[in-house]
């Protein structure tokens, strides 16, 4: 077992080092329909693309979604692979831009864009950036609290993790796609309903360390092993304490399938 732990903390490493591999940020910066939004974090500016609908969905409030990209990436990349914002139309959906972030094999000196890999990395700049993006988003729009959700791909996987284990009560559930949660950080976090993105020949993240983290999650959320058919080849995981696991698990290698986005909108809409 200590092996094992010792091979998943290399791979967070690989994941947060080599992220963005086939999904790199290229095109343009801006996205149409996506409103660029700044704030002051420490003394340092922060920036998101934002997607807003012109009313509240409902009287409770609409839902609010973040949405990180893979180190080396960007919030526009972000917005044009996950497209949560165009399945999800009601949503308040927030594209965050990381900041130049040390990748362990690929960006030594941290010239490329990411996040932190847990809580307490790097000041917890990043956890900060979300308790600013939070507020400004509850002052600006009407967001119903019980529906605020987390996603991310590969580094900006790894953030949502870092989010589940330290800001877990301020969100309804997660949608991590190739990468892995930390054993130590599973054995404190909360049960929350999750959607799992693992692609088998992901050569970047191994399929065997994603399938590790994966049992861990049902472990805390009681759900079982045994999946059954959900939607668009991903399976459901039942858990006994309302916190099911959507595992996506595609033959692909590290980048996300193409429908993946739409169904995270999919079951995030599905969370009660």
């Amino acid at each position: 077992m200590a092996a094992i732990r010792a091979v998943l903390v290399i791979v967070v490493g690989l994941a947060v080092s080599l992220g963005a591999f086939g999904q790199r940020a290229g095109g343009p910066a801006t996205v149409a329909g996506l409103v660029r939004q700044a704030w002051t974090v420490e003394g340092v500016e922060r920036t998101a693309l934002v997607a807003a609908p012109p009313t509240a969905a409902t009287d409770k409030g609409g839902p609010l979604v973040f949405v990180f990209h893979g180190h080396g990436g960007s919030s526009a990349q972000a917005a044009r692979t996950f497209r949560i914002h165009e399945a999800w139309p009601e949503a308040v959906v927030i594209y965050p831009q990381g900041l130049p972030t040390v990748g362990a094999i690929t960006d030594p000196e941290g010239r490329l864009p990411g996040w932190q890999m847990a809580a307490g990395n790097n000041g917890d700049r990043d956890l900060h950036l979300l308790d600013a993006m939070l507020a400004w988003a509850t002052s600006h729009h009407r967001i119903d609290p019980a529906r605020v959700f987390a996603a991310g791909h590969s580094n900006g996987g790894s953030m949502v993790y870092v989010l589940w284990s330290a800001r877990a009560d301020q969100f309804a559930a997660f949608a991590p796609s190739s990468s892995v949660f930390r054993l130590d950080a599973i054995a404190t976090a909360k049960p929350k309903p999750a959607f799992i993105v693992s692609g088998r020949a992901d050569p970047l993240v191994p399929f065997a360390a994603q399938q590790l983290s994966l049992r861990g999650v049902l472990r805390l959320n009681n759900a079982s092993v045994n999946a059954e058919p959900w939607s668009g080849g991903a399976e459901r995981h039942a858990s006994s304490i309302h916190a099911d696991v959507i595992a996506y698990i595609h033959p692909g290698g590290h980048p996300m399938p193409d429908n993946a986005g739409a169904l995270m909108a999919k079951f995030f809409k599905s969370v009660k």
